[in-house]
């Protein structure tokens, strides 16, 4: 049992490793060349601002930034537990291009994320390929030992780190080098969680944090309060304009009838089944309402049936995948569900899917939720759209929002939402 367990733990320590290295390697295909452009357009463009041609290309090349540093701050949280908090200020919608700049222009956290830029391709850069180096690297110079020198050595020698292997003694010292590389595998995890920590210490509010912290709580505050208002405004409508009117008509038709049923019996047969059939919209109006502020569904079986009842209305094939511990309380699970309606709303509009994967899980207090579609792409957060309610409606839940959407597809919406 004791031999069993440890050779488990041996087994999900090497994945770990594994896991770890590669997603190292992956980041390196990205850090470099997006930090680099990234930073070169953002360089560009508000140097062209004095001229005029920067006021219209800087908020679209600094919304770009912002969605690569939201997609790291995904990636931190989901793959090393490291949480960075996004404090941006809100952009005013239906703003002129001049106002959208300077508001931008004018937020620290724009800033920040040039200063990250310029870590994230150096610094950032190393500490992601570290990872990949300990583990990949040393099979190279174990290869050369068994023989692979050879064929290296005939192009006119060959060099393993700071080894020129030339000969089969020179490629056994390049084999040491890389066991001893490979001894510093395990640290691996580490190094990854160390690059996503240089991330967190470069992208957080640094001084005067408390007081953006305060600022963006005081700004989440006032979006619900303006969401609860108009959500009360639009079942005030509904009501006024659906099923109160349905009633007063049905009253009327009672009226009638009641006036009708010695006179004229027939006519108030029929307006009796008029006045059933409003009666009968009414409810169907009434539980439309009540669905629209609470799904039964979410109330009774909670957000993964409640997900997986919203797929099956869907005109789209879709998949839907949940790892739940549990039930987050009521409001977490109500902000996600309306969130993922409306993100499979835009999907369906606007993506020209054909199909989407809706996955859902939970781990160490986090409500993580992820939606792709194989659609066109080019989803952008914008004042005014779809995405950009959602990106409020979790602020108020000091939940995070990231778009990762290139031209072509596919669409990936990913949300993360603390259950606490």
């Amino acid at each position: 049992m004791t031999i069993e367990t440890r050779n488990g733990s041996w087994g999900t320590r090497a994945r770990g490793i594994g896991l770890a290295a590669l997603r190292g390697l992956a980041l390196t295909l990205v850090t470099l060349p997006g930090a680099l452009l990234g930073f070169t357009l953002s360089l560009v463009s508000i140097s062209l601002v004095p001229v005029g041609v920067g006021v219209f290309t800087t908020p679209w090349v600094l919304t770009g930034v912002r969605a690569f540093a939201d997609w790291r701050r995904v990636l931190a949280a989901e793959w090393c537990g490291v949480r960075i908090p996004s404090a941006y200020r809100p952009i005013p919608e239906n703003a002129h291009a001049w106002t959208r700049t300077y508001a931008m222009l004018l937020d620290p956290a724009t800033w920040r994320d040039l200063r990250w830029l310029q870590v994230d391709m150096t610094a950032g850069f190393v500490t992601a390929l570290l990872p990949a180096v300990f583990v990949f690297y040393p099979l190279e110079g174990l290869a050369v030992a068994a023989g692979l020198w050879r064929p290296l050595a005939e192009t006119g020698g060959y060099w393993y780190g700071f080894v020129r292997v030339s000969d089969q003694s020179s490629a056994l010292a390049a084999g040491a080098l890389g066991v001893a590389l490979l001894a510093l595998a395990p640290l691996a995890p580490r190094l990854l969680t160390a690059h996503f920590r240089l991330t967190r210490a470069v992208l957080g509010a640094g001084q005067g944090e408390l007081a953006e912290r305060v600022r963006v709580l005081t700004e989440t505050r006032r979006d619900a309060v303006d969401t609860s208002a108009a959500e009360l405004r639009r079942i005030e409508r509904d009501l006024h304009d659906g099923a109160q009117a349905r009633l007063v008509a049905m009253g009327m038709d009672l009226g009638t009838i009641e006036m009708l049923l010695d006179k004229d019996p027939a006519q108030a047969k029929r307006l009796l089944a008029q006045a059933r059939q409003s009666s009968v919209d009414a409810l169907t109006e009434l539980r439309d309402l009540v669905r629209g502020i609470h799904p039964p569904v979410l109330a009774e079986r909670g957000l993964g049936d409640a997900v997986r009842a919203l797929a099956l209305r869907l005109p789209v094939a879709t998949e839907v995948t949940v790892e739940l511990e549990g039930r987050p309380d009521a409001p977490v699970e109500s902000a996600a569900y309306f969130a993922v309606s409306e993100v499979l709303t835009n999907a369906v509009k606007h993506s020209g899917a054909d199909r989407i994967w809706i996955d859902l899980h939970q781990n160490e207090g986090m409500l993580r939720i992820s939606v792709t579609d194989n659609g066109r792409g080019g989803a952008l957060i914008t004042a005014g759209s779809g995405l950009a309610g959602v990106e409020r409606r979790l602020g108020t839940f000091d939940g995070v929002l990231a778009v990762s959407s290139p031209a072509g597809g596919p669409t990936m919406v990913t949300m993360e939402i603390p259950c606490a």
